[in-house]
């Protein structure tokens, strides 16, 4: 007797585990929620725990913060026998029905908000849907990061990549977005870009050359000559990474997206205002900087040269400028022409030696004629 009330509870059991089968998808009910699992009627004999792991992804501390007591939900049967009767996973199912949702999202270029959980090399595992995907360091952001770590925990809005559910393989992307936002600005600012008009940017990058610089999404570069009207060494003896500039576009090509910009025509030149204090004609003391084939610079103060040129070194025949003088010589100069607008001023140290001559030679005349007309009036009064 005892034999047949076993064989009918075992074909009574197996007649009810026929409405199920491993690697399908049922709908159940949340009877109950403790710490540790959610217990789901699904039609069987008894309700079937579920727990944290298998609830949501990530895991939830407690089985409350995924599920609610009454809550409909699907569950995938990854397994039918065992203690319970089955195995249950509302993790798969949500997993299998993410995948699906994944996958239009991936088609559509669609963006889509991130969890991001932890840190591993070559980048950050990310939450979505209940999937668990990878933002590589290099679809963070437009420049490198070196701190990763800061991002944990945060939300961020990316672009799905690359998708393979057979392989498990999620890969998002933030830096798609950025890169999109800044073409649309790009292409806005282009737009709106005007020669010879002065806009506000942020010095991104110095480089022997000249310095980059950010005009609100597409960057412009700053020639080391138009950094400064005084002579420029390097360009980070002016400006450095982060600085906010003035800058005036100088041109712009649509096409390849190059702007040229300057900072030093965003005022005046002060050359102008320093040549106002020489004249042709002054004489003033400067010294050497640079000997070149055709003659001498001298710098006569901070931001104005003039040249020497080789006729104008010596009244001798030469054939180098340092058989006359050396760099750092101070020199006695006439100032002989000043051309404005080129910027130029030509000096002599031939006329300051001419013109010494010359001023003795006139003294020695004058003295010539004092004395002789002291000799007149001498022989006269010998004569009265």
């Amino acid at each position: 007797m005892q034999e047949h009330e076993q064989d009918m509870q075992s074909l009574l059991e197996e007649e009810s585990m026929r409405h199920f089968a491993e690697n399908e998808i049922i709908k159940g009910t949340v009877i109950m929620v403790d710490r540790d699992a959610a217990y789901v009627d699904v039609g069987y004999k008894q309700e079937i725990p579920v727990p944290n792991k298998e609830l949501a992804y990530p895991a939830p501390d407690n089985a409350s913060d995924a599920v609610s007591v009454g809550d409909e939900i699907n569950v995938y049967i990854v397994y039918i026998g065992g203690e319970n009767g089955m195995v249950l996973s509302k993790r798969r199912a949500d997993e299998m029905a993410a995948w699906n949702d994944a996958r239009k999202l991936y088609e559509d270029k669609a963006s889509v908000e991130i969890k991001i959980t932890k840190l591993i090399k070559g980048g950050l595992l990310v939450a979505f849907s209940g999937l668990r995907g990878f933002l590589p360091a290099s679809q963070i952001e437009l420049h490198f990061i070196r701190d990763l770590a800061s991002y944990v925990g945060q939300q961020m809005q990316t672009r799905i990549i690359e998708i393979d559910s057979k392989k498990q393989r999620l890969i998002f992307s933030h830096r798609i977005l950025l890169e999109e936002e800044r073409a649309e600005k790009q292409i806005e600012l282009l737009a709106s870009l005007q020669e010879g008009e002065v806009r506000k940017g942020r010095i991104k990058r110095v480089v022997d050359y000249g310095a980059f610089v950010d005009l609100g999404g597409i960057d412009g570069l700053v020639h080391i000559s138009d950094l400064s009207w005084d002579h420029v060494k390097h360009p980070s003896d002016i400006v450095s990474a982060g600085d906010e500039v003035e800058v005036l576009v100088k041109s712009f090509d649509p096409e390849t997206k190059r702007i040229s910009l300057s900072i030093k025509d965003t005022v005046s030149d002060p050359w102008f205002a320093k040549v106002e204090k020489y004249t042709v004609g002054s004489y003033v003391v400067g010294k050497v900087v640079k000997l070149t084939d055709f003659g001498a610079f001298m710098q006569l103060e901070e931001g104005i040269d003039g040249l020497i040129r080789m006729r104008e070194l010596s009244e001798k025949h030469i054939v180098k400028a340092d058989e006359v003088v050396k760099i750092g010589d101070e020199v006695k100069v006439k100032i002989i022409h000043i051309d404005k607008e080129n910027k130029k001023i030509a000096l002599s140290i031939t006329r300051v030696k001419q013109d010494t001559d010359a001023a003795e030679f006139d003294q020695y005349q004058e003295q010539q004629a004092e004395n002789a007309q002291s000799s007149t009036v001498a022989d006269a009064v010998e004569k009265e």
